[in-house]
């Protein structure tokens, strides 16, 4: 984790921060001296959110609104603005993951609302944060993506395309800044025991449903130790904060990568347009 004091001056807004991973990422970026600005839908859960930093020595402020609402993500970002400053860094997090059925089966309505939480969301976000941080020449941007956006899932093809579209998105959007100081990341934080892995760890659905296979994937993932700990999530959102992997602009990376190894060897990254990666697991063990 990074030290007290740290991220002192920074302000970092989260959507999604009521709950799940969201807060966990609060909760750190704070505790390293960052004020911290959230935006979610339960205006309960953010309270809880906020409570939890404050009782810490933490500054935090929040703010409701659905991340496809234009007027209320705008109001949203506005009085986060007034309270806490300008945006250094943008943590767009807030997502759904969809309908699980076949792609010719699938409600095209449930469909086509998770691509506007999960990529409309991280748009609209970005649209409203990114101007001042190009007109103030620094600022990070990180979004909470999935190794489902460069790897296929079956029945989950709305989630699978969303964060595939959102992966493409952040090295689009790391090159138009690159000129203007801003930097931008897509971060898978691998399968945590919290978030949507809550609801599966507590699904009861058959076995040989949909729905049941989906979350007996999930469970087996977790049981055998192939899962992230929040921490690793929690300690890698840090190092880009503090800045330490701006040279990875652009890249999709995870919480099981080598980054260090990475930035060792970063004029081949650069050159091949490649990074390094080891996997590591629950109990420790690694595999380059």
């Amino acid at each position: 984790m990074a030290p007290v004091g740290q991220l002192d001056g920074t302000v970092a807004l989260i959507t999604g921060g009521g709950r799940g991973v969201g807060r966990v990422l609060a909760h750190a970026l704070a505790g390293a001296g960052a004020a911290v600005g959230l935006v979610a839908r339960s205006a309960e859960e953010l309270a809880e959110t906020v409570k939890l930093i404050e009782a810490d020595g933490g500054v935090a402020a929040a703010a409701t609104a659905d991340v496809t609402d234009r007027d209320a993500a705008t109001a949203a970002v506005e009085d986060l603005r007034r309270q806490l400053g300008p945006v250094d860094l943008l943590i767009n997090n807030a997502g759904m993951p969809g309908p699980a059925a076949l792609a010719w089966e699938v409600d095209p309505d449930e469909w086509w609302r998770t691509m506007e939480v999960n990529l409309g969301g991280v748009f609209l976000f970005t649209h409203l944060v990114v101007p001042e941080m190009v007109s103030r020449q620094r600022g990070r941007v990180v979004n909470i993506t999935s190794r489902a956006g460069v790897f296929r899932w079956p029945m989950m093809s709305a989630y699978v395309v969303s964060k595939g579209a959102v992966v493409k998105f952040t090295e689009n959007l790391a090159h138009e800044t690159r000129r203007h100081g801003v930097t931008a990341f897509s971060v898978h934080p691998g399968i945590l025991p919290i978030g949507f892995s809550e609801a599966a760890l507590a699904d009861d659905s058959p076995p040989d449903s949909i729905q049941g296979r989906k979350s007996a994937w999930i469970k087996q993932m977790l049981s055998d130790g192939r899962g992230a700990d929040p921490a690793w999530v929690a300690d890698l959102l840090l190092r880009i904060a503090a800045g330490e992997l701006d040279a990875l602009s652009g890249r999709h990376i995870t919480v099981h990568d080598d980054l260090d190894g990475a930035l060792a060897r970063i004029g081949e990254v650069e050159e091949q347009d490649l990074y390094l990666m080891r996997v590591r697991t629950i109990g420790g063990g690694e595999a380059t």
